[in-house]
């Protein structure tokens, strides 16, 4: 069965999805290095990998978002120094000189479209606290009702509160709500609790046989060419896209009709635009 009704709000993920780390990784950001070596200018530089490898396992080992504190804790100790100073600790706190973070080009213009659209949208991301003055940094805070922030929260996706978060900062409904993330897992938890939703693989740009149809001769009332199937064989159920302008597809409004015509030629009768 496909689902085609339009989508009156799109759930965005943060990392992957609208933003990439400046320096290619994301934690630890990319001054670490810089900021350790000013305090232990004799530590050995090979010893950072096997460090910030135990740090990710912190990580991951955590049901919530970790403490940074205790996750710089855990990178200094495997580097040899488990008693690190307040300073230290404190400068690796600290906002960066420059940029974190920085915006994929295609995100502004698709943005801008959604909100001519007045397609609402909010922000889901497995985060600590502050991304939403990292995001008004980039000049694109603006365009989200709200940020479903996961340290914030007490919970990490998919934990059925983040989405719920996202969703009500939207006031719309699951059904209502395209949720766009770039783990299929976290999309496919998503789908099992009734939103819309896509895999973002920024590394494709061939979502053929993913559950996202493009099929420019379809009877499509978007006129898009792109339909959800809730039916795929995909793990996550609802598709892959290798861009982000790909959400535009899913998210275009229904036209209007021809004289004549009925409103909408396949599937069900739109809904109202939104209040």
């Amino acid at each position: 069965m496909e689902d085609r009704r339009p989508v009156r709000g799109v759930m965005f993920d943060a990392g992957g999805v609208l933003t990439r780390p400046v320096g290619g990784r994301w934690n630890p950001r990319y001054d670490f290095e810089r900021i350790v070596a000013k305090h232990h200018p004799h530590l050995r530089t090979e010893l950072f990998e096997r460090a910030f490898t135990a740090g990710q396992r912190f990580l991951d080992a955590s049901t919530v978002t970790a403490d940074r504190t205790a996750y710089h804790r855990t990178i200094l100790t495997a580097l040899g120094i488990p008693n690190p100073s307040e300073r230290l600790l404190t400068e690796l706190e600290a906002p960066a000189a420059g940029p974190v973070i920085e915006l994929y080009p295609d995100v502004r213009p698709v943005l801008e479209q959604l909100r001519r659209w007045d397609v609402r949208m909010s922000v889901v991301s497995d985060n600590w606290a502050g991304l939403e003055a990292t995001f008004a940094g980039l000049d694109v805070g603006h365009y989200f009702a709200g940020f479903a922030i996961s340290e914030l929260l007490g919970c990490r996706k998919p934990d059925p509160r983040m989405y719920a978060e996202g969703s009500r900062l939207l006031g719309l409904e699951p059904r209502d709500c395209l949720f766009v993330d770039d783990d299929p897992e976290l999309v496919a938890a998503a789908l099992r609790l009734g939103y819309r939703g896509v895999t973002l693989n920024r590394d494709t740009d061939d979502p053929a046989g993913s559950g996202v149809t493009l099929d420019r001769d379809a009877d499509d009332p978007a006129g898009s060419g792109v339909t959800l199937d809730r039916d795929t064989d995909d793990p996550a159920a609802g598709g892959v896209i290798g861009s982000l302008r790909q959400v535009l597809s899913l998210s275009r409004p229904w036209p209007a009709p021809r004289p004549g015509s009925p409103a909408t030629p396949a599937g069900p009768a739109a809904p109202p635009p939104p209040p």
